[in-house]
């Protein structure tokens, strides 16, 4: 089945990362869990510091090659494996007390979609960001009862629905959101913030 998600952008910079392993520090991602499995302490810390102390990792790869070394963050680096994650972080996000949102954010996420032929989706486990080059807009249930559709704006003036989010001070790439309680609030003004937001991500 193909998924309307498309892959996160740090999955594939961890693709990248696992490819280049051997190149950089002469062992593979499997040479290095088995070393660390056959010569390494038990501890996922102990690991860490193990690993920059003793071989010279950097910070990342140390912290990474660790956490991988005790099981964890397999998906990080699996497209496929991200996607159906991604799928189920969306039904865990609209479930329960926020299942009534759940129409209102397939309407947002199409309308998102739509705004041009680069955008993406690429679901974390608490929102959905919307990527051209960048993160550009975001759908997040903030409340039962509410979405907040987050828009990628810089130091714009807040006018009409739009909220500043106090994030352009912050240095936070969501600056302004339009808070929406039901599918008649994705209107015109939403669809052109999204383009906005989206064009000025180019």
């Amino acid at each position: 089945m193909k998924s309307i998600y498309s892959v996160h952008p740090g999955v594939l910079m961890t693709r990248k990362w696992v490819g280049e392993l051997k190149q950089k520090t002469g062992r593979s991602l499997e040479e290095w869990l088995k070393h660390i499995k056959k010569s390494g302490p038990a501890d996922e810390k102990e690991r860490r510091t193990w690993l920059k102390e003793e071989h010279g990792l950097g910070t990342n790869t140390a912290w990474w090659l660790a956490e991988r070394s005790v099981g964890k963050g397999e998906e990080a680096g699996d497209p496929d494996r991200y996607l159906q994650q991604a799928e189920r972080d969306v039904d865990k996000m609209f479930s329960g007390g926020k299942a009534g949102l759940r129409p209102i954010y397939e309407k947002l996420l199409k309308l998102g979609l739509k705004t041009g032929k680069e955008a993406k989706a690429c679901p974390c486990q608490t929102i959905v960001p919307l990527y051209r080059n960048h993160v550009f807009a975001q759908i997040k249930p903030t409340t039962r009862t509410r979405i907040d559709m987050g828009f990628a704006l810089g130091d714009m003036k807040a006018k009409g629905r739009l909220i500043e989010t106090g994030g352009f001070a912050k240095k936070d790439r969501i600056t302004h959101r339009i808070p929406i309680s039901s599918v008649d609030d994705v209107d015109d003004e939403v669809k052109h913030w999204l383009k906005v937001a989206y064009d000025r991500d180019a």
